[in-house]
């Protein structure tokens, strides 16, 4: 006899025990698949949502909708944390794990009703789970990563259900330039490609969305701290301070007399004029600086154009100028100034500068160009390519129908139920 499930509502003092507690978790699993199973396939429909702050969610992205959706019951929840889980590790694939997790979740329930106990319905699945990996490794072919008409075949596959679909050559072009840029050898034969802190997207509203494109450096959304200041410097010397340009202030045991209370007030006034007089310096001297820059933009100007970020200015070396940058240019678009740090000799740092006619566009394009751009760097990790439009599926669920004959005992029934619960997802 198996232990009894309780369900708790630790809010109303409501407890739900045994096999109404397993319904419970199974009925929340299946209506949170349930919500996004129309955004899967050829014919998946874009979603419009309504986030609290009343911004407009456009998108047929299956971790974007759920994170937009509250839910209190725990199984829910799950199933939203595996969907947040999934996008961080792979980047795609979201709406496809949870509808697979709910239809496996709803073929256990007839197992549950054959009283077979949870463990051997878990074992079964695990034990389904290792052999629909072996078979998918058999149907899988090898890919060359360095072929691009292989890899821009491989990533459009990932985006022809999404918005982006009809742009899918640019696309695909962008997400593929942007992980090569970025890819680096760590040595031992081991690859880095982190997209996420080295691969920025821009989206500026305006202009076409063909007009965007990966550019070899990193761009600001800064003007410069004097206007006369120059906007184009060709071969630039950069340096980058993670620390204040300003007056040195005096020891902890400075004594300062004052007889009046006007000297103190003229105190304070020389040191804001020492700091206002800093820009003007820097100008005489030909010097462009661009202050308040974010941490990450640091690191992937570093990264870009061979500088060392400094954090005390009387650690300066020659060594940590940063020569690799090509151009540096400051624009207007629209009401906004955007530096851009480009032409770098050896860019391990890249934007990808989207453009297009609206910011709720602009976050639909660019939630599948990360789509693109994981499947490009999981491509580059595991270079094999598995059938898709359910053919992987189906050719896993014909398998495993197969396999669980030679099942013994009550695990064949659970077994089963993983081959059919990939047919019918």
């Amino acid at each position: 006899m198996q232990a009894p499930v309780v369900v708790m509502n630790t809010q109303s003092g409501d407890r739900q025990v045994g096999r109404k507690a397993q319904l419970s978790n199974i009925t929340a699993a299946k209506t949170v698949a349930d919500i996004i199973r129309s955004c899967l396939g050829p014919k998946a429909m874009l979603k419009m949502l309504l986030d609290p702050m009343g911004g407009i969610v456009l998108t047929n992205d299956g971790h974007a909708i759920l994170r937009e959706i509250k839910v209190a019951h725990p199984a829910a929840k799950s199933m939203i944390e595996l969907s947040r889980t999934q996008d961080e590790e792979i980047g795609d694939g979201t709406t496809t794990v949870i509808i697979l997790a709910g239809e496996i979740l709803a073929q256990a329930l007839p197992q549950l009703e054959r009283n077979i106990h949870p463990v051997q319905i878990i074992a079964a699945f695990k034990r389904a789970l290792a052999d629909a990996l072996n078979i998918i490794e058999e149907i899988s072919l090898p890919v060359n990563i360095n072929a691009d008409k292989a890899m821009d075949s491989l990533i459009s596959s990932s985006i022809g259900t999404k918005f982006v679909s009809r742009w899918s050559e640019l696309m695909c072009n962008l997400a593929l330039k942007a992980v090569r840029t970025v890819s680096h050898d760590v040595g031992g034969g081991k690859k880095e490609v982190d997209i996420k802190r080295y691969a920025r997207v821009e989206k500026i509203p305006g202009g076409e969305i063909e007009e965007s494109k990966v550019l070899d450096g990193v761009i600001l959304n800064k003007d410069i701290t004097h206007p006369k200041m120059r906007r184009q410097i060709e071969n630039p010397r950069i340096i980058l301070l993670d620390c204040p340009l300003e007056y040195k202030k005096g020891e902890s045991q400075t004594n300062i007399e004052i007889s009046k209370e006007e000297d103190w007030n003229r105190i304070l006034q020389i040191e804001e004029e020492q700091v206002k007089h800093i820009p003007t310096f820097s100008r005489k001297s030909n010097v462009t600086a661009l202050r308040r820059v974010r941490k990450t933009d640091d690191n992937r100007i570093a990264r870009a154009t061979g500088a060392t970020i400094v954090n005390r200015v009387d650690d300066i070396q020659e060594s940590d100028i940063g020569t690799h940058c090509g151009l540096f240019q400051i624009f207007r678009i629209g009401d906004e100034y955007f530096t851009f740090i480009t032409h770098c000799k050896y860019p391990k740092a890249c934007t990808i500068l989207l453009r297009g006619p609206s910011k709720d566009i602009l976050n639909e394009i660019e939630r599948n160009l990360q789509d693109a751009m994981a499947v490009a760097r999981n491509v580059m990790f595991h270079p094999r390519l598995s059938p898709g439009g359910g053919a992987t599926e189906m050719a896993a669920s014909v398998r495993l129908a197969q396999m669980a004959k030679a099942v013994e005992g009550v695990q064949q029934w659970p077994y089963k139920a993983v081959a059919e619960a990939m047919e019918w997802q």
